[in-house]
C-alpha cells in the first residue's frame, strides 16, 4: 500500500549544535518525496537546558513536543503519538521515520524508505555511519573495517529506522526505556509478524561522541569498540567527590 503521509520524529537533548544540521537534511529528504505525500516533522525537546528550542524555532515548519529528559523511549514515543494524533485515514498509509538530532540524513532517505515500503516493508533498519571528523585516522579504517557494502548488518539505530504507522501501534510502539527502546521496539514488530527489511543503502551520519544522551546508545558502542587510553597525568589521582558535586549525574 502507497504511503501518503510521512512524520518524521526526532528525540533531542541538549542538542544545540547539531539539531540544525539534521533538521536542514530532513527538510532535504522531505523535498525529494512526491509533492502528493505529506511530511510531518517533530522534534522532542527532551529536558533540554540549551539552545536547541531556539534553533528549532528557526525551522517553522517543524513542530515540538516538550518530555522530561532522560528517556529517550518516551520522548520518541511522545513524538509519534503527537505525529498521529493528526492523522485522518488509514494508519497503514503513514510511515514513521526516526532519526536522532545529532545526526544527518542522505537526501534519498525517505525516498528510499518509502520505495522498500511500497515493496512490502513494515519496517527498515538502516545503517549508520559515526562522524569521521570525530575519530582518529585509525579509528576510521577500523570502522570501514567493520562493514561490507550491499551487506547491511542488521544492527537496529534510532537514527535511522522506519516504521509503518500501523505496525507500529500493534506492537505496541516505544517502550519507555532510556536505551534500547529502538532494539525492543523491532524485536515486538518481529514477534507480531511485520515484515522487516534491513538496508544499507542510505547510510545516516551520526555523532562519534563517545558520551551519549543515554546510557549505551551508539556511544557506547563506539566507547566499548574503540576505546581510547585515559590521558596520562603526573600525579596521584584526585580524590573521590564527596557532598553536593558527587549526586551529579552524568547524561
Amino acid at each position: 500500500m502507497s504511503v501518503r503521509h510521512v512524520a518524521v520524529v526526532v528525540p533531542a537533548r541538549d542538542e544545540e549544535d547539531l539539531v540544525g544540521r539534521c533538521l536542514a537534511s530532513v527538510s532535504a529528504a522531505a523535498h525529494r518525496l512526491p509533492a502528493d505525500v505529506r511530511v510531518d516533522v517533530v522534534v522532542v525537546l527532551d529536558g533540554c537546558r540549551d539552545g536547541t528550542a531556539d534553533v528549532v524555532a528557526c525551522f517553522p515548519a517543524v513542530r515540538t513536543v516538550v518530555t522530561r529528559g532522560g528517556n529517550v523511549g518516551r520522548a520518541r514515543a511522545a513524538g509519534v503519538r503527537s505525529a498521529l494524533d493528526r492523522v485522518r485515514g488509514d494508519l497503514a498509509d503513514v510511515w514513521v521515520a526516526c532519526t536522532d538530532a545529532d545526526s544527518e540524513v542522505p537526501d534519498g532517505w525517505l525516498v528510499e524508505q518509502l520505495r522498500l515500503a511500497d515493496e512490502g516493508a513494515d519496517v527498515v533498519v538502516g545503517t549508520v555511519r559515526p562522524d569521521p571528523r570525530d575519530l582518529l585516522p585509525e579509528e576510521v579504517v577500523r570502522w570501514q573495517r567493520t562493514r561490507v557494502p550491499g551487506r547491511p548488518n542488521g544492527h537496529v539505530h534510532g537514527a535511522n529506522l522506519g516504521v509503518r504507522a500501523s505496525a507500529y501501534v500493534a506492537a505496541g510502539g516505544f517502550a519507555p526505556r532510556r536505551e534500547h527502546e529502538d532494539v525492543g521496539l523491532v524485536a515486538a514488530l518481529h514477534a507480531a509478524g511485520a515484515t522487516i527489511v534491513a538496508s544499507d543503502v542510505v547510510d545516516v551520519l551520526t555523532s562519534g561522541r563517545r558520551a551519549g544522551r543515554s546510557p549505551g546508545g551508539y556511544a557506547g558502542y563506539l566507547a566499548e569498540h574503540f576505546p581510547r587510553p585515559a590521558p596520562a597525568t603526573d600525579g596521584p589521582s584526585p580524590a573521590p567527590a564527596r557532598g553536593p558535586a558527587a549526586l551529579v549525574a552524568a547524561d
